[in-house]
């Protein structure tokens, strides 16, 4: 007798921290896709519902310790699909994901989508514009443009290196590489521009850019995470 045919599959990460508020809304649009999407939540420890709301959303919740690099690996170790695509939890995906879908059956790549910024004000179209013109000849990928890699090269460069920031930066060092095709995608995800609402937009991009520039200049990533706010605990990096 035949065996069953394999559905070949994307593993869709989403690493959250509280966000039971919002969980739904980045879920849901995604469902129609379930039959090769799979969706991971990888908890951080939230002391709110988010991972109880997400269950009914999701194929697998996963938890821990807190940390975008952390959570990300702890999604990909779970994942089935042959390729990952990593997603923050206020960036939502095209309406139409088939460019996707079509890279299951390409040779192994990664890359990433442009990106738009969920406010109608000039300075977002001008703010993302930078965004993917940036990447598209850096080949540097950042969280908000959904990166998506395939899944044994991933696991070939070691996953996201264990730091609390830059960590989307560190690892787009590692994939470009490796002899594989970056995919820049032309579809849009749309992001949310609520940092640069309550920052300044002027001050959110300058602050981005000093850190950013302190990181390729040898400045610690725990440092800077610390500087930034986050509450690092540094043994889980080790």
């Amino acid at each position: 007798m035949a065996g069953r045919r394999v559905i070949p599959k994307v593993s869709c990460i989403i690493p959250t921290l509280n966000e039971s508020a919002q969980i739904e809304a980045c879920l849901q649009p995604l469902q129609p896709y379930r039959d090769w999407l799979e969706l991971i939540l990888v908890d951080g420890g939230s002391e709110d519902e988010t991972a109880q709301v997400a269950r009914p959303w999701v194929d697998k919740v996963v938890v821990s310790p807190a940390g975008r690099a952390l959570q990300m690996n702890a999604g990909a170790a779970k994942a089935t699909g042959s390729l990952l695509l990593f997603l923050h939890i206020d960036t939502r995906l095209p309406a139409s994901l088939e460019t996707l879908r079509v890279l299951l059956h390409q040779p192994p790549c990664w890359g990433r989508f442009d990106v738009q910024i969920d406010n109608g004000k000039s300075w977002c179209r001008w703010v993302a514009l930078g965004m993917n013109v940036r990447s598209r000849l850096t080949k540097v990928c950042t969280g908000d443009q959904a990166l998506f890699v395939t899944k044994s090269v991933f696991e070939h460069v070691g996953g996201y290196p264990k730091q609390p920031l830059m960590e989307d930066i560190a690892l787009s060092r590692l994939l470009r590489a490796q002899p594989i095709t970056f995919f820049p995608l032309s579809a849009k995800v749309c992001t949310s521009g609520r940092r640069w609402r309550k920052h300044g937009v002027l001050k959110t991009i300058l602050r981005m850019w000093l850190w950013r520039l302190r990181y390729w200049l040898g400045a610690s990533p725990f440092q800077l995470a610390k500087e930034y706010g986050y509450v690092v605990t540094e043994k889980d990096y080790r």
